[in-house]
């Protein structure tokens, strides 16, 4: 089985939305999709990720099954300076790095600033729904690998986001999120691509074989938007730190 995570456009925060720009790389972007054939297409709640949909769901002719557990994961912390909820990820590296249990995938959500908030009893409600859809598909979660009692070469599609990508992904090879929310970033529009491989009769482990591209956008000359990224030096007085 075959997964395409593919993360909304240039976000428009304030009302959920697309920026102009977004919409452009919605277009784009379905322009690619629209090559492959899909077995299945799930959807975000959220309108960033529905409005990036639209153009590839028109072009081929179908629509998506709305999925909670593919909105940008909600769990929150409690930022300690301001007392305000945060996301669970915004971290400074010379604070995270030092954190030998944030590193861990059975420890991170327990760190003391994970508890300030819900993040641990929301991680697991979103796992155990993600492993409830994989089961649904022929996979069931044993240990840290797969039962494939249903083996197959289905390609689904998910419109979602770059926090919750990190999620799953991290559940699906057995690292903590804090890694790949840190480690990785998916800009706007990219795509990431996780297939079964099934060495041994029965037995599956999911592969990720991109993560974050963007073939629809260097194609066109567009240029890719840095939602999500920061200053590559911190000289970079314009850029976002």
């Amino acid at each position: 089985m075959k997964i395409i995570m593919v993360r909304h456009g240039e976000p428009d925060y304030e009302h959920d939305s697309l920026t102009e720009k977004g919409f452009r790389e919605a277009d784009l972007l379905a322009n690619f999709l629209k090559k492959y054939e899909y077995d299945e297409i799930y959807c975000s709640p959220l309108g960033r990720a529905v409005r990036t949909s639209e153009p590839t769901l028109k072009m081929l002719g179908k629509k998506a099954t709305t999925l909670d557990f593919l909105e940008e994961f909600p769990g929150k912390i409690i930022n300690p300076l301001t007392g305000a909820r945060h996301i669970a990820w915004d971290f400074l590296p010379s604070y995270w790095t030092k954190n030998p249990d944030l590193y861990d995938p059975k420890k991170w959500y327990d760190v003391p600033i994970m508890q300030t908030g819900d993040v641990k009893e929301v991680y697991f409600r979103v796992i155990k729904e993600f492993d409830e859809f994989l089961a649904d598909h022929g996979y069931i979660r044993e240990g840290n690998y797969y039962k494939a009692v249903k083996p197959n070469k289905d390609t689904i599609l998910f419109f979602c986001h770059f926090g919750i990508q990190s999620v799953l992904l991290a559940h699906l090879i057995g690292v903590s999120p804090l890694v790949l929310w840190q480690g990785l970033v998916a800009l706007p529009t990219g795509i990431t691509t996780i297939q079964t491989e099934e060495r041994q009769e029965g037995i599956a482990y999911f592969r990720c074989r991109g993560f974050g591209e963007l073939p629809h956008l260097y194609e066109a000359g567009e240029t890719p938007s840095e939602a999500a990224a920061f200053c590559e030096v911190f000289s970079d007085k314009d850029a976002r730190h």
